[in-house]
């Protein structure tokens, strides 16, 4: 993996030397792990020119795997002390390396910091670096996919053992912390995000916080979670009748959200824009009078962060590649009823290669539990 992330800076450095900056200082930590291999706490990379990369840390890394596995061809400097910054050592660096300018990421980077960056360093121009590393990171090799593809794995089994067990009776808190335990059982670092688990009036509802509500038959019970695996992040949401036959809106409205995550699954092309996708799901709950009920976008890329780019939503700007990840998500809530959602991960592929290939494969047949 050493020869990736070399690769990965190298790139970087070939961006800012063609936009006039001898070096870039990145603070954001996903962005450091892309390009690092690791992410301790405080950590920031600085990459110089001809290949003078550093990593600034304030205590040694913990190695624990959350972190990563740091590159070892980065230099790495451990500075000591609770008042240390690792973004002014950084900046001090770059000042003695006579870089004339210094890329930085502007939006992360906080005021404090910037002002802190020109005090040590007065004579090094500052200047935005903006989104590059997450462009960067948008199409993703095989070996980051397969780390997404055995993430979603994970949460496929997660999710199915608890499918198996008695639901009537317990609360959404207990569910969800059931479900993470789960996870972590099956291999994962930790959730990817806050399990999200909502029952009766609760479901459908988009990044619902678990309750003390209890399940009850005849709910609809709606369930997301992911699994981080390696740093990588998948999402799944998966929605269910619990103890009877579904009701008929119950069926009606699952039936609708199920074709518009299918309409937005079959538009993940190479070439298709954001806002396609979107509104090929979009449209198909607009046209059933769900359109007020509707999130802001009905998908958006993974990796890393388990909300990066692409942004599938009709105001977005841009066109998929092949090898990006993207969730689709589409749902309905029907205030005091309860609600529908339906959640892939998959990866974008042309169709000479079978087309968007589905991660997350846990049924989305409408099961009485």
């Amino acid at each position: 993996m050493s020869d990736v992330y070399a690769a990965r800076r190298g790139l970087l450095r070939d961006r800012c030397a063609a936009a006039g900056n001898a070096a870039a200082l990145i603070t954001r930590p996903a962005n450091v792990r892309y390009l690092a291999g690791a992410s301790p706490p405080s950590a920031v990379l600085l990459v110089g020119p001809d290949g003078e990369d550093m990593l600034f840390t304030v205590g040694p890394p913990s190695g624990e795997a959350d972190e990563g596995r740091l590159d070892e061809r980065l230099r790495l400097s451990v500075l000591a002390g609770p008042g240390s910054d690792a973004a002014v050592a950084a900046g001090d660096a770059a000042g003695a390396l006579r870089v004339e300018s210094l890329a930085v990421e502007e939006h992360h980077l906080t005021v404090a910091r910037h002002r802190a960056l020109r005090s040590v360093a007065p004579k090094l121009r500052l200047v935005d670096l903006g989104a590059a590393v997450e462009q960067q990171r948008l199409v993703k090799d095989e070996e980051e996919i397969a780390c997404l593809r055995i993430a979603a794995e994970i949460a496929d089994q997660a999710l199915g053992e608890l499918l198996e067990s008695i639901l009537v009776g317990r609360t959404e808190r207990h569910l969800a912390l059931e479900l993470e335990r789960r996870l972590v059982d099956h291999g994962a670092d930790g959730p990817a995000f806050p399990t999200s688990v909502g029952t009766g009036p609760n479901s459908g509802r988009s990044r619902h916080r678990p309750s003390d509500r209890r399940v009850e038959e005849g709910d609809f019970l709606s369930v997301c979670l992911g699994a981080n695996y390696r740093g990588y992040r998948c999402e799944i949401g998966r929605t269910f009748v619990i103890g009877t036959s579904p009701a008929d809106w119950q069926i009606e409205l699952y039936d609708l959200v199920f074709a518009a995550q299918r309409a937005g699954r079959e538009a993940l092309l190479p070439g298709a824009a954001y806002r396609e996708v979107d509104r090929a799901a979009r449209s198909v709950l607009d046209s059933a009078g769900h359109a007020e009920a509707l999130a802001p976008s009905t998908g958006h890329g993974v990796g890393l962060e388990i909300d990066e780019d692409p942004q599938l939503a009709p105001t977005a700007m841009g066109k998929l590649d092949a090898c990006v990840p993207v969730t689709v998500e589409p749902g309905v809530h029907l205030p005091g009823r309860g609600g529908v959602r339906i959640d892939d991960t998959l990866v974008v592929r042309p169709e000479a290669d079978g087309g968007p290939e589905l991660l997350t494969i846990t049924t989305k047949e409408l099961l009485a539990l």
